[in-house]
């Protein structure tokens, strides 16, 4: 799950870490006010959508030579007609698409005089599965990029957990940064609070970037962007509440009601199947025989006949769809409930699509059975490459 700049902010600044002072807002009425409260002369508007490059992305609806979703302003006036340009308008950056994101809160800040930008960020390494620390000189820029051009410029420390977070860890990063004096002192210190409230609140990434050294060598967080393990969220009810809906896909969402694993894709073939693995193997075989999946759908090994019926309709919901394969090995799950949910759904939202089902495994022939004489039109499958080759075909023939 992930959470506004300015939510991840009031979450460090519990743990005692230094954030420049500001004030969320959803009007331009607000965002005046918050920046009243700021000593100023110098603010700074910050649109807030869960994408990165909000800096120098564009707005659909203003002209070429607009600002980007972050800005200065050096008086109140600029405050509110930065506020009037951003609100309700689409902000188009390298992580939105081109569909981009509606901006619907502002973060008003109050600006600070940077001396240098440096990169830090905390996130769980795959390959060990531990938490890594990475560190870099060259802040405010994207990190990707740094990796691939001057991939010298980048520390990673990983961080053994039966150990834990040790003083040295916080001397290499502060040194690493090429930090001095007390902003030596400041970074090790920074290091253990990111670290305390990264393993305290279950998260996925902690992403400073910039962290700044003003010119009175202090350091503070400028931008931030925190997310979280969704599977941990139920001990977090505070962080949870954080969650923004809007910022989601609403078939992602709906998904999450029932406990499915739904992320959109850009291809025409829905995919229903059991299990992330052979979710996996199903898109991937889609592909091999010259089709594209729709969407990855893990329906989970204990879905009753309504989450599947819920999955069945969330797929249909896609215009782009143009058929769909149900790939079920039952083990837990059961093939008759599937083949339940699957009929249900059919006939609730009036099936017009071809629909190629594969099923094995337990209660395999009951499930067969039940979608043999449902009255639809399914076409039943031997196997995982049987069942890509048969909806590929029937996709082809309906078009």
């Amino acid at each position: 799950m992930n959470i506004h700049e300015y939510q991840a902010k009031e979450l460090l600044a519990k743990y005692g870490v230094a954030i420049p002072a500001g004030h969320a807002a959803t009007s331009v009425e607000e965002a005046v006010a918050g920046a009243k409260q700021l000593p100023g002369p110098l603010y700074v508007v910050k649109a807030q959508i869960h994408a990165g490059g909000r800096g120098k992305g564009k707005f659909r609806e203003l002209g070429p030579d607009a600002k980007g979703g972050v800005r200065l302003a050096k008086s109140l006036d600029e405050v509110e007609s930065n506020a009037r340009e951003m609100l309700g308008n689409t902000l188009v950056t390298i992580q939105t698409g081109d569909a981009g994101k509606e901006v619907n809160r502002l973060y008003v800040t109050d600006g600070v005089d940077i001396a240098k930008e440096y990169y830090l960020a905390l996130l769980v390494d795959r390959a060990t599965g531990r938490i890594a620390i990475v560190a870099s000189t060259e802040g405010g820029m994207s990190i990707e990029d740094v990796a691939h051009e001057t991939p010298e410029k980048i520390t990673t420390l990983t961080i053994d957990p039966a150990q834990g977070l040790m003083p040295h860890h916080g001397r290499a990063v502060a040194f690493a940064l090429k930090l001095k004096g007390e902003a030596n002192k400041a970074c090790q210190k920074l290091v253990g609070q990111l670290y305390k409230a990264f393993a305290e609140l279950d998260c996925a990434m902690l992403e400073i970037n910039p962290l700044v050294e003003t010119d009175k060598r202090e350091l503070l967080v400028l931008d931030t962007k925190m997310s979280f393990d969704s599977n941990a969220l139920y001990r977090h009810p505070e962080v949870e509440a954080l969650r923004d809906i809007t910022e989601e896909d609403p078939a992602e969402v709906e998904a999450s009601e029932y406990d499915l694993a739904y992320i959109k894709l850009d291809g025409n073939i829905g995919c229903m199947v059991n299990g992330a693995g052979l979710a996996m193997a199903t898109m991937d075989i889609i592909k091999l025989n010259g089709a594209f999946p729709a969407n990855f759908l893990d329906v989970g090994g204990g879905a009753s006949r309504e989450k599947v019926t819920a999955a069945f309709k969330i797929i249909l919901k896609d215009p782009a769809v143009e058929g769909i394969l149900v790939n079920i090995f039952g083990g837990i799950m059961k093939c008759d409930v599937i083949a339940d949910g699957i009929v249900a759904a059919a006939k609730d939202v009036n099936l017009s699509v071809p629909l190629v089902v594969r099923l094995e495994g337990t209660n395999v022939e009951e499930g067969k059975a039940i979608l043999n004489n449902s009255g639809l039109a399914i076409v039943s499958a031997d196997d995982l490459g049987d069942a890509a080759r048969k909806i590929v075909a029937e996709v082809k023939k309906a078009a």
